[in-house]
This record gives structure tokens, C-alpha cells and sequence, in this order.
């Protein structure tokens, strides 16, 4: 079976659980088998009742008294039964899944396994998975991937195509030139695309980890360099010299730039002027004040005579930028013309700023991705800026700037990435940081506690909201998981509600809302039509609301530090006092210590540093920088080393021999067009 087949060849997945792979971003086979294992369920030796725990995943081996009974409540069918042993009883239920009656006999030995909960005083396992005795000694000790899902695609299905695919696929002939593979003891390719998927322990897990992140690192950092050589030294007309309006802007600003903004500030007007495209990023820890430099730079440009772009990930995010940087304007007396284009705007408002531009009576245009749509047309497009870049594609980037004939280009990020990995990383650009915050800026009280303290923080959360002030929560998935511990945004929205008055107006936000939805919820935050706000993170990157005072963020152990770091500086934008409440769910010492490090510096660079001395090779499961850097398999913090030593052979092999064009070498070159020509794009770098 091909590769490029689609999944729909496989048994089983018809039409309609192809489109419920599709939302996944799993279309062909090849799909199906870079998608891998999000975590591994080790399936537990079976305990007596009396020793179940509430709240745990765990087995059970016992026989049914009686058969179970079905029961009907309106629409919901359960199926119920009872297992008893000498140390308890246990209760099972099965929620619309009539046939489980049929499937269980009384008197036979089974193993449940599933999540222990209490209910009405009982003891009780939903949903329980069952298994004959044979089968369970089978997958005991054994480590049983688990997949990102969607609603109505289960991790099973996922389980059953995986190892179909595996089993009929094509198999992929070795690229990784062989001195390689043995300087680093890499797995081979077929080995380790089947072990990721199904380990038989952590050491095979981790030795085909590593060849697939040794592998997306080296096709990755291949396709920086070759960026960078492309726009090495690369001439543009437009040569950008500050004028009077970009001074006067900046002497009227309400605050003195820090020394790292003005430091950061000549870099980039000192490119501007050269007469040489400027590749550069500028990063800058969230609130150190990166957008004034892109507001001086955008307003350079359009005084020069050309136009300037600014790409930010959400809409609310560019309405928020258009209509600031507009006040800005009209209290200078600027009279440059700002435009603002996103998805959700009406058919007419899109063509009248689609005209606006094209006719350059838009000197800056603000948006959305909807700036590298087709119909949007520019007139001397010389400066092209991405804030929270790691929210848009190389692909993206690149689309943008292909919109003018070689334009600037700036690229923000709040990520903190300590230098040694942004050089790495961002092979291709100049890199300024701003590593000072404005003095205007209060501290954020930050404190870790354990989830003892729920009560206490939600008193202190509605002592806020009645001063005025509105409040983050963050969970970190969607709905409840049988296999995965961890608060999710649809309960706890309910049990919000139900501890704080009705006054006080609950809403949630996560990433499989429509557009549209995400857009109202935000807008409505920003206005102060909602005082709390429960959330997955998909608000990384949202939106800058003042007036938000509190960022409770729930199993932070499951977040990678720079990702707390950036969640936490969602708030302390305003001029009030903002506070960061992390809750521990796990209890750990080892947790307690990593997330210490938030809990004694608000600086996100030395966070990133700590949390790189923290993190071991095998460190892989749950604390993903997820959010930022996204790499399908790799994790530039935990996979630190392995990025430095991927960046050194890369540079030797391209040194040595520029084209690929030695036997050893023609594979390997063969999949690296492939890999440009498909993935690059979509990396979020």
C-alpha cells in the first residue's frame, strides 16, 4: 500500500470517519503514520475492589453475581452491573451501549478497567473496557499508545488504522546516511515509525523517538539554511529612513523606551536604511513592549512613500492593534491611513479595504492570515511584520512576503528560547532581544498550591471580580478523558458556576469552537461583558484585556514552564495589581520544584534556561511546550542537545558537499525535497 494513498483504502474507514481523520489533519496514509501517540497507557495488574483508588485509572478482576440490567432515563440507556469480591463492591456502568448486556455472562471471570469514581456514595468504574482474563495478561505491562481525538473518533479507532497501515504499507527505504546512524546509535526508519506507535517499553520508545526527532530536526534546520542562503545579501528598493512623523511619534509616547527597545529600535531602522532585505526577529518577553518598535517601523515605511503589513494570529488580536494604532495616529496628528482585513468581515467592508490597499490610499495594513489571500493586492509593499510568529507557518511567512518584491521583514515572538536555540532555530534571521521590562510594570504575585486551595482561590477570584476586575481559568483539555487525568473546560465551566453567584458571568473558550464563536467570546472578554473566562490554551495568544487581574491556570504540571510563563502573561497589563495561581494536581515534589521556578522569577528567559537544566532526555511525556515550536515529534527544550548536534552535522554535510550530490547522499537529498516541498511549510516557526 502507498503512502500517498488515502486513508479511505483502509478497512473500515468509510466516508464518514475519513472526514472525522481529516479534522485531525489525517488525509493519506502517510498522515495516519506521522501521527503519532500524544501518550502511552501502561495497562496495571489487576487489585482486589478494596483497593481501587478514586479518581485513577485502574483494573479489576472479578465475576458478575447476576446478569446486568438495562436501564432507560429519558433518552440515555445504561447497562448496570455489580462485581463483588471479599474486600467491596463495585459498581459498572455503561452509558448507550445496550449490547454490553449481551456481552457479559454472569459467573465468568472478566477484567474492567476504567476510571474509579464515587457516585451517590458508591463506588463506580463508566464506561469500563472489558477483557477476558488471556486477553488482559496480553496488554498487562505493555504500553498502549494514546492519540489525539476528536469528538466521535475514539482512540481505538485510531489504535485499529495505525496498525493497519503499518502492516500493508510501503516500506520506507533508509535516507539517514549510514555514519550517521551510527555515530548516534539511530534506530532504523522502518523500526522506528513502527515502535513510536506501539513500544513494548521506554527503552523502545525512546529509541525510536530519537530517530524520528534526529530526523525532523536535521529535514527542518536543511530547510532553514537553505532560506538563509537564498536571502543572503539579497538587494531591495526600499531604503527606509525614520522621518519627522516617526519622531515626533515617538518623543509623544506616554513612557521613555527601555534601553533593550531603543538598542532594538536603531537594529532595525539601521537594516531598513541599507538597501539589503532585512530577515530579522525580535524577541521580547511577553509585555517588554515589542509592538511600539513594529508601530515606529510600519509608520517609517509608509513615510517613505510604501506600505507596511502586520500579521497577528487572532482577529480580535488586529482589531485591537487597528484601532490603537489609529487613536496613536489621530493624537499626533499623523495623517498616515490604517486598514484593517480579516476572514470575518462582510463581502463590501473586505472590498472597500481590498481597494483601499490596492490603490495605496492604505498606508499600514492590519489583519489576520486573510492578509495573504489572493484578492488582497499591495502597492509598494516594503515592510512585512508577524507578531506571535510561531502562530504562523514558515509557508505563511513566506506567503506574505511574496506579496511584495522584496520586502523587509520583521518577526516577533514572546516565546522565550534561550539564544544558543533561537540561533538554531531561526538560522535564517537576525536576532535582537528586548530583555528588560518598562518600569511602569507591576510585578505579577505569582504562587503554586495544591488543589486543596480551590475554595480559597475562587473567594479570592470573586473578591476581584467585584472590585471589577475579571479573571482567567485555564484547563488543559476540552472534555473529560477516561485515560487522561486532568480538569477540562465544559465541567469545570459548570462547577464555576455553581460555586460563584449567578451575577457573575461564566464562559468558556476552547480550539474546536468555530471561528466565530472563538471571535464573540474574546470580544465580549474584552469589553467586560464576561468577568471569567475558563479556557484551554488556546488564549496563548489571544487578546490584551487590562483589566484582567487573575490567571488561574489548573494541572499546571501538565505545561511545559515557557508556556506557563507565556499564559501568565496574559495578565499584568493594566495598572492594576495582577496575581498567577498555578494548582498542582499531581502533588509531586519533583512538579512542585520545576513550577518553583515560576513561582521566584517572572523573567521569561531564565525560565526557559531553568526548565533546559530541568528536563532529561527522556523527560517526554506530558510537559510539552506545546503551543509554541511545533515540531510533530520534537521538543526543542527537551530535545536540546539533540537540536544542537542535528545543527552541527547539518552544516558539515551542506559545507562539504552543497547540493547532495555524493552517492551517499542522493537518498537523503531525495527525501529532504520531499520534506521542503510538503512539511516545511506548516511548521509553526
Amino acid at each position: 500500500m502507498s503512502s500517498s494513498e488515502p486513508i479511505s483504502s483502509l478497512k473500515g474507514i468509510g466516508e464518514k470517519t475519513g472526514k472525522l481523520f481529516e479534522k485531525l489533519g489525517v488525509i493519506t496514509i502517510d498522515d495516519l503514520l506521522s501521527y503519532y501517540p500524544r501518550a502511552y497507557d501502561t495497562y496495571e495488574t489487576a487489585v482486589p475492589v478494596g483497593q481501587l483508588k478514586e479518581q485513577m485509572v485502574m483494573s479489576v478482576a472479578a465475576a458478575l453475581p447476576k446478569p446486568p440490567d438495562l436501564l432507560r432515563t429519558g433518552k440515555i440507556q445504561m447497562v448496570s452491573a455489580y462485581v463483588r469480591d471479599m474486600t467491596g463492591t463495585l459498581q459498572l456502568a455503561w452509558y448507550n451501549m445496550p449490547y454490553m448486556r449481551a456481552n457479559i455472562k454472569s459467573g465468568q471471570m472478566y477484567v474492567f478497567r476504567g476510571k474509579v469514581v464515587r457516585k451517590r456514595g458508591r463506588l463506580m468504574m463508566e464506561q469500563p473496557e472489558v477483557f477476558t482474563e488471556e486477553a488482559y495478561a496480553n496488554v498487562v505491562d505493555a504500553m498502549q499508545p494514546v492519540y489525539g481525538q476528536t469528538r466521535g473518533l475514539s482512540n481505538k479507532t485510531i489504535v485499529k488504522a495505525e496498525k493497519q497501515a503499518l502492516e500493508n504499507r510501503q516500506m520506507k527505504r533508509e535516507y539517514m546516511p549510514a555514519f550517521l546512524r551510527r555515530k548516534y546509535e539511530l534506530a532504523e526508519i522502518n523500526y522506528a515509525l513502527e515502535h513510536i506507535h506501539f513500544p513494548r517499553d521506554q527503552k523502545e520508545l525512546l529509541f525510536a523517538r530519537k530517530r524520528l526527532v534526529f530526523d525532523e530536526f536535521f529535514m527542518f534546520l536543511v530547510g532553514v539554511r537553505r532560506l538563509k542562503e537564498s536571502r543572503e545579501g539579497k538587494k531591495t528598493e526600499f531604503v527606509i529612513c525614520p522621518g519627522e512623523e516617526t519622531r515626533h511619534l515617538k518623543e509623544s509616547l506616554p513612557y521613555a523606551l527601555t534601553s533593550a527597545q531603543e538598542r532594538t529600535l536603531q537594529e532595525v531602522f539601521s537594516d531598513l536604511e541599507k538597501g539589503c532585505v532585512m530577515n530579522r526577529l525580535v524577541q521580547g518577553d511577553v509585555g517588554s513592549g515589542k509592538t511600539v518598535i513594529a508601530i515606529l517601523a510600519l509608520l517609517a515605511a509608509a513615510e517613505n512613500g510604501y506600505q507596511g503589513a502586520l500579521m497577528v494570529p487572532t482577529e480580535v488580536l488586529a482589531r485591537q492593534h487597528f484601532e490603537s494604532i489609529t487613536k496613536m495616529f489621530e493624537n499626533c496628528g499623523i495623517d498616515k491611513k490604517v486598514v484593517l482585513i480579516t476572514g470575518s468581515m462582510t463581502a463590501r467592508e473586505k472590498r472597500i479595504a481590498y481597494e483601499k490597499t490596492a490603490s495605496h490610499e492604505a498606508d499600514i495594513i492590519i489583519g489576520t492570515h486573510a492578509l495573504i489571500q489572493e484578492k488582497v493586492i499591495y502597492d509598494k509593499l516594503a515592510l512585512v511584520i508577524t507578531d506571535e510568529q510561531h502562530r504562523f507557518g514558515v509557508g505563511q511567512r513566506e506567503l506574505l512576503s511574496e506579496k511584495g518584491e522584496t520586502p523587509h521583514v520583521l518577526v516577533m515572538s514572546a516565546t522565550p528560547i534561550p539564544r544558543t536555540l533561537a540561533i538554531i532555530l531561526y538560522g535564517d534571521l537576525d536576532i535582537s532581544v528586548i530583555d528588560e521590562l518598562p518600569a511602569d510594570r507591576q510585578v505579577i504575585k505569582n504562587c503554586v498550591v495544591d488543589t486543596s486551595y480551590r475554595s480559597k482561590a475562587y473567594a479570592f477570584i470573586e473578591k476581584q471580580v467585584e472590585a471589577g476586575r475579571q479573571a482567567y481559568v485555564i484547563c488543559p483539555m476540552v472534555e473529560a478523558s477516561e485515560m487522561i487525568e486532568g480538569e477540562n473546560v465544559l465541567d469545570y465551566s459548570k462547577t464555576l458556576r455553581n460555586a460563584l453567584p449567578e451575577t457573575i458571568n461564566v464562559e468558556y473558550l476552547h480550539g474546536k469552537m468555530k471561528a466565530k464563536e472563538k471571535n464573540k467570546i474574546m470580544e465580549r472578554f474584552a469589553a467586560g461583558e464576561i468577568q471569567i473566562l475558563v479556557s484551554t490554551t488556546v488564549i496563548e495568544v489571544g487578546v490584551n484585556v487590562p483589566n484582567a487581574t487573575v490567571m488561574m491556570i489548573e494541572n499546571a504540571e501538565r505545561f511545559g514552564l515557557a508556556q506557563l510563563h507565556q499564559l501568565r502573561g496574559r495578565v499584568g497589563r493594566g495598572s492594576h495589581q495582577s496575581y498567577c495561581i498555578m494548582v498542582n494536581g499531581s502533588g509531586g515534589k519533583d512538579t512542585m520544584e520545576r513550577l518553583d521556578i515560576l513561582n521566584r522569577s517572572n523573567d521569561g528567559f531564565y525560565i526557559a534556561s531553568e526548565d533546559l537544566k530541568l528536563r532529561g532526555p527522556g523527560d517526554i511525556f506530558g510537559v510539552r511546550q506545546s503551543g509554541a515550536l511545533e515540531f510533530c515529534i520534537g521538543d526543542v527544550f527537551t530535545d536540546a542537545n539533540l537540536l544542537k548536534q542535528v545543527s552541527e552535522e547539518v552544516n558539515e554535510i551542506l559545507d562539504d558537499d552543497p547540493e547532495l550530490e555524493k552517492e551517499e547522499h542522493l537518498e537523503l537529498k531525495r527525501q529532504i525535497d520531499l520534506y521542503l516541498g510538503e512539511r516545511y511549510e506548516k511548521l509553526n516557526l
